[in-house]
């Protein structure tokens, strides 16, 4: 590996951050890009750049001032034409700029895992109008899921019980979307049992490895909470496993995917894939020996990955704003820390918003069961103070 790696990051919150610094243990130069000033990664990066992502004109600009080797997206709202005309100039995309081009709307993963790849999943349309939505969610069924085909945590998602709530359900994916596209997904709710992650590594040299399953719970169609490991058959993570690496193999590239799935009894659905670490991934910091993040930069470097060495059962809980502020301070961090088995991540983000992630509590316990909880404690114990 030559330590005079040059890597830009489009996007730079909390996860940008982690993987930033995993970057700098191995001697790397990191730019930080975001469309708004001190954003988390910043704070760890060598340099940093403030611009409009989905201007092809900035990106250019960018990519002319620092020269990267490695580009490395963080976040959906990127125009991904433009890393498609990066890595024909020899620039390396990951995993790849295909995985990001189609990942960066729902729509085309969707269309890519359900119809060229057969994998199971929940009914789904389109609509880009409210007639449209109407005629789309009457066809498939209540309760469904709207949400925009492109956005992040959970923004604009809700599920929708009758036909009246649909013309707010639109609103409401309209105002949470990212970029400038009006397109959204409906989808049936699948009654499922569980959800899962399952962060899958595809190495440059090396078969495709699997970070052990990860559960979640959501609320407004964000992570709120994640463990490690979620419980399930042999027989169905084989299944979820075989369905990752076929829809990764699509995509191609090296790094990390984290791919999402609906499991009902035996049965296994593909939900979304997100081609860099995952929110829920995060409880990898406490977990094992190599986090999601040690994990995608060794992918990206093709360094070698011989185990992956995990602690214990571990878990992770957010902690969440409430209301929009630019003066606050994170308070009780010693005060989660004195739960036997706990750590703890401030993001350092400049300003809060509701339900905005600033911080996580993290747990190792004997079971699940004690991590969770100790989890849940340590995040209510840090405070934001305004």
């Amino acid at each position: 590996m030559n330590s005079n790696v040059r890597i830009m990051l489009l996007g730079s919150g909390e996860l940008g951050k982690e993987f930033t610094i995993a970057a700098k243990r191995l001697g790397l130069h990191v730019v930080a890009v975001d469309r708004y000033p001190m954003a988390p990664a910043m704070q760890v990066a060598d340099a940093y750049e403030v611009i409009d992502m989905l201007s092809p004109t900035e990106l250019e600009r960018v990519v002319e001032k620092h020269k990267p080797h490695i580009v490395v997206p963080e976040i959906e709202a990127i125009r991904t034409e433009k890393l498609l005309e990066f890595e024909r100039r020899g620039i390396q995309v990951t995993p790849s700029a295909k995985a990001a081009h189609l990942t960066m709307n729902r729509d085309a993963i969707r269309d890519a895992a359900a119809r060229e790849l057969k994998l199971k999943t929940a009914k789904f349309a389109y609509a880009t109008a409210k007639a449209d939505l109407i005629a789309a969610a009457r066809d498939i069924g209540f309760p469904n899921v709207v949400k925009p085909v492109m956005s992040s945590s959970g923004k604009g998602q809700s599920i929708v019980r009758k036909a009246e709530d649909l013309p707010a359900a639109w609103d409401y994916a309209v105002e949470g979307m990212r970029g400038d596209k009006a397109k959204i997904i409906v989808e049936e709710f699948i009654k499922f049992d569980f959800e899962i992650t399952l962060l899958t590594v595809k190495q440059k040299r090396g078969p495709t490895l699997f970070v052990s399953p990860i559960g979640h719970y959501q609320e407004r169609g964000d992570y709120r909470e994640s463990w490690i490991p979620a419980r399930m058959s042999p027989s169905t993570l084989l299944k979820a496993q075989k369905m990752a690496k076929k829809v990764t193999d699509h995509l191609g590239g090296a790094g990390i995917f984290g791919v999402e799935f609906f499991i009902h009894g035996k049965e296994v659905y593909f939900s979304e894939l997100s081609p860099r670490p995952h929110d829920t991934g995060l409880v990898t910091l406490i977990s094992q020996n190599l986090s999601e993040f040690d994990l995608h930069l060794r992918a990206i470097l093709g360094l070698p990955i011989p185990e992956i060495t995990y602690y214990g059962p571990s878990a992770s809980a957010v902690v969440l704003a409430d209301r929009d502020a630019e003066t606050f301070k994170i308070i009780g961090v010693e005060k989660a820390l004195k739960i036997k088995g706990t750590d703890a991540r401030v993001f350092g983000k400049p300003a809060t918003r509701p339900y905005r992630r600033m911080a996580v509590a993290l747990a190792r316990a004997k079971t699940v069961e004690g991590a969770r909880r100790n989890a849940k404690q340590a995040a209510k114990r840090i405070e934001i103070e305004y």
